[in-house]
């Protein structure tokens, strides 16, 4: 019974939660400390602190924690973390499905030509707020920023080897 009651929660949770894992923290806490009182909220706030300090997605961290305290066992950890995942895993798969079956339509087609400018413009909207005065870092990171922008585009150089030698690079000024 407390596997149907784990994966019923933190599927409602999943599904509802939107703007990420730490989004998801307050619907976590009402459920497992309030509504459930699975856990105490001194309880609460150690699976928080283990949570950020593992790797992985807050949300899916805290499921697995609260999956073990509440059940005692490895079954529960995998229930809630299954649950709270695969709202997301539901919803990318259908938009991968719909976009199968229309990516030909000239409607869909003229949708992604509206949509691109705005996607680009959200990210130039965060860029523009990262590279405020207040926000600036210094001119090596605008340098190493540059740098890999013109081997990227012009010099068609492979993504994966700008990360590492980007990443030697600031390792070593830095």
């Amino acid at each position: 019974m407390i596997y149907l009651q784990l994966f019923y929660t933190f599927f409602v949770i999943g599904m509802f939660t939107f703007g990420g894992g730490y989004a998801m923290l307050s619907l976590i806490q009402n459920e497992v400390v309030v509504n459930h009182q699975w856990i105490t909220a001194q309880e609460f706030t150690d699976m928080v602190a283990i949570s950020q300090m593992t790797p992985g997605p807050i949300g899916i961290n805290s499921a697995t924690y609260v999956g073990y305290a509440v059940s005692g066992n490895f079954l529960g950890s995998l229930v809630a973390t299954i649950a709270v995942s695969l709202p997301s895993f539901i919803i990318v798969l259908t938009i991968c499905r719909l976009y199968m079956k229309f990516k030909e339509s000239n409607f869909f087609a003229s949708l992604m030509k509206f949509l691109r400018p705005i996607v680009i413009g959200m990210i130039a909207a965060a860029a523009a707020i990262l590279i405020t005065p207040d926000n600036f870092i210094d001119y090596w990171s605008w340098a190493l920023f540059a740098g890999t922008f013109i081997g990227s585009q012009w010099l068609k150089i492979n993504p994966i080897l700008l990360i590492i030698v980007a990443g030697a690079i600031g390792f070593m000024i830095y």
